[in-house]
């Protein structure tokens, strides 16, 4: 008989659990347990029994269904326990876990391919993690257009986000970055400004031409001949004294 080659497989189990206390004062507990990065059963507390995400799990969900005792362990811990820690632990880091910090917003463009524009918003500095960015056009969000690059911290205690958005800029509209956090008593929006470059550049080429045409003004009154008060005047020609064209300055 020839020997069967065999290998080890290793499966990952994962388990989340602990409690929610939400601004409203209301509770939630939670339990729930992940095989190789997949839902696999979790505890309700309500019912005291486990909820099988697929057929695979109903086997586990069967045999820990029998642990009635350890079942209301859970049921107290998240109800009984859990909730007075989370109290405690909030009002001991209360100046760092309660605080609310005011986001800033920054918008700004950048060329994209095919003439598009791409619009930027940059969040930061603020408190909590949770916030909302999206762009508006006139007034109305642009959410599925809008990508966002994720809630990162900034390294002071604060988080940072950035969102963009690729808009064709022939296309007329009124753009506004919009944000919403706990921190602030009305939704901040900061509005993007498109750039007037060629309105610009227009009005330095118009400078330019004034300013030569009034030199070239100056140049030729200058040049003027025979006229007092003009710099200079030319001698005439019959001029006693004189073989040729004199030139004599006039004071």
């Amino acid at each position: 008989m020839g020997q069967e080659a065999c290998s080890e497989r290793f499966h990952i189990i994962q388990t989340i659990y602990g409690c929610d206390l939400r601004e409203d004062n209301t509770t939630w507990g939670f339990y729930q347990d992940s095989y190789d990065g997949r839902d696999f059963l979790t505890f309700d507390k309500e019912t005291v029994t486990w909820v099988a995400a697929d057929i695979g799990a109903q086997i586990s969900k069967r045999r820990w269904d029998a642990e009635v005792l350890d079942n209301q362990r859970w049921k107290r811990y998240l109800e009984e326990t859990c909730i007075p820690w989370l109290r405690s632990s909030l009002e001991y880091g209360k100046e760092t876990l309660q605080r609310k910090v005011r986001p800033t917003a920054r918008v700004s463009d950048r060329s994209s391919h095919d003439g598009l524009t791409t619009l930027s918003c940059k969040v930061s500095g603020f408190y909590p993690r949770d916030i909302t960015v999206t762009w508006l056009r006139n007034g109305e969000s642009r959410q599925h257009e809008t990508y966002s690059e994720g809630i990162l911290p900034s390294g002071d205690g604060t988080y940072q986000t950035w969102v963009t958005m690729e808009i064709d800029p022939k296309i007329k509209g009124h753009y506004s970055c919009h944000v919403e956090h706990e921190s602030l008593s009305e939704p901040l929006s900061v509005s993007w400004e498109p750039n007037n470059l060629i309105p610009t550049v227009a009005g330095v080429i118009t400078a330019v031409v004034l300013v030569g045409a009034i030199v070239g003004v100056v140049v030729w009154k200058k040049k003027r001949p025979g006229k007092k008060g003009d710099g200079y005047a030319v001698a005439q020609a019959n001029d006693q004294g004189s073989s040729g064209s004199d030139l004599s300055a006039k004071a």
